[in-house]
């Protein structure tokens, strides 16, 4: 890292703010959950949160007890599965956050 010590600003500081934001913007995470499905339909709760990377993907439960660093988001949803009865997988959240109906 260059020491910025003696460097003028590069501009004021409302436009600063202005490329701050989309700098921000740019390379934003996209978030996930990762979703426990029980049965069939019968019941699900969320087990995880994530966000995607460009390169990875870091995934966190909700209880706090797992982390993990995977290449793709589809992979967290193998840890949260159990036998056949307990599917888990990636939910995208929608815009808005209102669910639709069954």
């Amino acid at each position: 890292m260059v020491d910025p010590t003696d460097m003028p600003p590069l501009c004021g500081e409302s436009e600063f703010a202005e490329l701050m934001s989309g700098m921000v913007t740019d390379t934003a995470p996209r978030v996930f959950a990762v979703v426990r499905e029980y049965g069939e339909r019968v019941d699900a709760h969320v087990a995880a949160w994530g966000m995607v990377f460009e390169d990875h993907a870091e995934v966190v439960s909700v209880d706090g007890t797992v982390r993990m660093r995977v290449s793709e988001p589809e992979r967290a949803a193998r840890r949260f599965g159990f036998g056949s009865h307990i599917r888990a997988r990636v939910v995208w959240p929608r815009a808005g956050g209102a669910p639709e109906p069954c």
